[in-house]
């Protein structure tokens, strides 16, 4: 059966989810990519937003989700809301985030996101921890009186969704399952067994 895009549905998952959580990350959500051997890798990263066009995460783009993205860009998001007994599966493309998206979204991160993400490169070696401390404050010192400007390696990616499966918890096991397949342009949907 056709249906109009699931993204509202979605959005109204998050707001309810968002709603006394009792999360510290209230929009953590786990990004799953397939590496350079072929394995998938999942991390847990911050959700900035849910649109018609896509589900939009920031990062940086030469870390190792950067390097994924980049040879495959088929990428999963799960969501899971415990205390409101939901999960969300959503598959899609990734794409590059413009630079003025992503100076949209480094202007909403506070001073000390911004210092340390500046500070750091994802996923490198590191030979000693106290390496951390002093980059950091230097960089602290650096920018102690002037705002942090973008990296060049920091910006986002958008998952242009291909599926979208909402999963509404049962504690009888009888979770119901609905699934939201795009086909050109349009939404299909059917209902799946728990």
């Amino acid at each position: 059966m056709e249906i109009e895009a699931p993204i509202e549905k979605f959005n109204q998952w998050w707001q309810q989810a968002l709603k006394d959580s009792p999360l510290k990350q209230k929009s953590a959500v786990c990004v799953s990519t397939i590496d350079a051997q072929g394995f998938p890798q999942a991390r847990f990263v911050d959700l900035k937003s849910a649109s018609n066009d896509g589900f939009t995460f920031c990062t940086y783009l030469d870390s190792n989700k950067g390097a994924d993205i980049s040879n495959n860009n088929k990428v999963a998001i799960t969501a899971w809301w415990e205390h409101v007994g939901y999960q969300v599966r959503i598959v899609g493309f990734a794409e590059q985030i413009d630079k003025a998206k992503a100076e949209q979204y480094w202007q909403t991160r506070n001073k000390e996101a911004q210092l340390t993400t500046s500070a750091f490169e994802q996923s490198q070696p590191l030979s000693d921890i106290s390496q951390l401390e002093t980059k950091f404050n230097q960089i602290k010192q650096d920018f102690a009186e002037k705002e942090v400007p973008l990296p060049s390696n920091w910006g986002g990616y958008i998952v242009k969704p291909v599926s979208i499966e909402f999963l509404t918890f049962a504690e009888t096991r009888l979770h119901l399952r609905e699934l939201f397949e795009k086909r050109d342009t349009q939404w299909q949907s059917s209902l799946l067994q728990p």
